[in-house]
């Protein structure tokens, strides 16, 4: 169950694009973002040298999804440090920890390694790691601690505007479904918060209309890309469910062409998502 809540957002250096720390205030744990090129900015906050868990986010230009790579450190800022030199992809760096540092090395390794397989478990991000993160040794009653924290996380990430860890699936009933439908075309999915999101099975046509603009062989291609829908025949299958920037990238997507989502996804009765969510 989703329940209100009151975050605390710090600005430091008062710019709402620039350094900002998320608290729930009666939790233990904190989390700082900071963007790419204020590192030298940042170095002077004595939390990012706490122990913790870090996430750098980004993007490709081919890219269907965000990236982002999941790491932990004794002093997350010397990790990240390394990876400012290596790693071209992340704009943005959100580290999570506690607000008086009592995260021991274990507790920063469980964190990797759960957060590493929640974030492949929900597939909103392509995840950077090479391996995998094994499993520390850890007591149950701690394990069950750094779960109740990882619940803290997962609604700091998101409110900073990384979702990494909120479920895909919204709908609680078929009143809530919608569909789209053309020639060799197939879909089914509903209106999230973050875009439209197209359920797994959904099919495409493979084809592309003459009018249809660049930007959808362009996204069809991403697509394709990265294993997100597959061909056959004379559809393109989705192999996953996949969230759009909006209801009409949703719907030309599957029929190939410029579309008005808004006015091609229908419920089960035949009423537009235009007749149902904007009047």
């Amino acid at each position: 169950m989703t329940r209100p809540q009151t975050i605390q957002i710090f600005l430091p250096d008062g710019s709402p694009t620039s350094i900002r720390e998320a608290e729930i205030t009666n939790r233990l744990v904190k989390a700082i973002l900071f963007p790419r090129n204020k590192m030298q900015e940042v170095v002077k906050r004595d939390m990012v040298h706490f122990t913790g868990v870090y996430f750098l986010f980004g993007s490709t230009e081919d890219g269907a999804k965000p990236i982002v790579y999941i790491g932990e450190g004794e002093d997350c800022f010397t990790r990240i440090q390394s990876h400012n030199r290596k790693k071209d992809f992340w704009t943005h760096c959100v580290i999570i920890t506690t607000k008086t540092d009592e995260y021991t090395k274990t507790d920063g390794k469980y964190l990797e390694h759960y957060c590493l397989a929640k974030a492949k478990e929900i597939g909103r991000y392509i995840t950077d790691n090479d391996t995998g993160s094994k499993k520390p040794s850890i007591s149950e009653s701690r394990e069950y601690d750094l779960l109740d924290n990882f619940d803290t996380a997962k609604i700091l990430l998101a409110t900073l505007g990384y979702p990494i860890f909120e479920e895909k699936r919204k709908a609680k009933s078929p009143k809530e479904l919608f569909y789209c439908t053309g020639k060799n075309s197939s879909g089914k999915g509903e209106l999230i918060d973050d875009g439209f999101l197209v359920y797994k099975d959904s099919m495409a046509t493979n084809r592309i209309t003459d009018g249809a603009g660049k930007w959808v062989d362009v996204l069809r291609k991403k697509l394709l890309n990265e294993n997100i829908v597959t061909l056959s025949s004379e559809h393109l299958i989705f192999q996953q469910d996949y969230i759009f920037n909006s209801p009409s990238a949703a719907a030309a997507a599957l029929l190939g062409r410029n579309a008005n989502g808004w006015t091609k996804w229908k419920n089960k009765d035949g009423k537009t998502l235009d007749e149902l969510k904007r009047n």
